[in-house]
């Protein structure tokens, strides 16, 4: 591993839960940013645009801009100009996001018979219900490709841990007999755009996550050295029955600027 360069955060259960900082995680990114190192926040949220979640998070005190920030749905938007150019595109989502879906062509309930090409899923939530999921599964049928921002099976919030996409994605995928196309994390591609934006290679980057698979594990598939934190949807069972060992394991994100230190003194030896 060389000299870390940059940092790849999560944000949900890592920077914050329900959008409220974890104790010492404001200080720890403020102490980050003043070394340098390039910070990009890389999240699956999907209920949220980039400009939103940059804003809640600045209120919040954490030294961050839109810039900063790369979502499942961003990276969605490019794959999809890139890989389904002209597609039209049925969103099941809970949330709005089309301000970072811009150049999609997203078909409503009430375009008739503009049937998708294809089916993008987003972040679980109320609008996951039995119409929803069986009009997805009907478009499926009729041949729409799927995508789908993230397998997520769960994430922490103030209430406790809450059903997410990955929980749903799987009965559909085994319905229709479709595979869907991930964009978001774990996906290889998603940690690429990340490394792209900073500007960094996989060696000099680490990737911080509280979710052991889509997070750490993924990023280490992709070349990045991982984090893993104990907060957030972390648990003792998903971590001893993982299928992968982190590169190193923390309490929390505030602990992170000590890690780096100790990093940084080992690169120079």
């Amino acid at each position: 591993m060389g000299s870390v360069r940059a940092v790849l955060i999560d944000i949900d259960g890592v920077l914050t839960v329900s959008w409220q900082p974890l104790p010492g995680t404001v200080e720890a990114l403020r102490e980050i940013r003043e070394t340098g190192l390039g910070v990009a926040l890389v999240t699956n949220t999907t209920s949220r645009t980039r400009a939103s979640i940059a804003r809640t998070l600045a209120d919040a005190g954490f030294p961050v801009s839109a810039e900063d920030i790369l979502t499942a749905p961003a990276v969605t938007a490019a794959y999809l100009a890139e890989h389904c150019p002209g597609a039209r595109c049925a969103l099941l989502n809970s949330g709005d996001i089309a301000q970072d879906l811009a150049g999609i062509a997203l078909v409503g309930e009430g375009d008739g018979d503009l049937a998708p090409d294809v089916v993008i899923v987003g972040g679980a939530g109320p609008e996951f219900g039995y119409e929803a999921l069986n009009r997805a599964f009907g478009h499926l049928q009729r041949g729409a490709r799927l995508v789908a921002m993230h397998r997520n099976l769960y994430w922490r919030t103030d209430a406790g841990l809450q059903l997410d996409t990955g929980a749903f994605l799987a009965g559909v995928e085994q319905a229709a007999r479709v595979t869907a196309e991930i964009t978001g994390k774990p996906s290889a591609a998603f940690f690429e755009a990340a490394l792209a934006h900073v500007g960094v290679g996989a060696e000099d980057a680490v990737m911080v996550g509280d979710d052991i698979e889509s997070d750490v594990l993924a990023a280490q598939r992709a070349g990045v050295p991982g984090v893993l934190v104990r907060t957030g949807k972390y648990l003792p069972q998903t971590h001893r029955d993982a299928s992968g060992t982190p590169d190193h394991v923390i309490d929390s994100f505030a602990d992170l600027p000590a890690l780096l230190a100790e990093l940084r003194e080992s690169a120079q030896q």
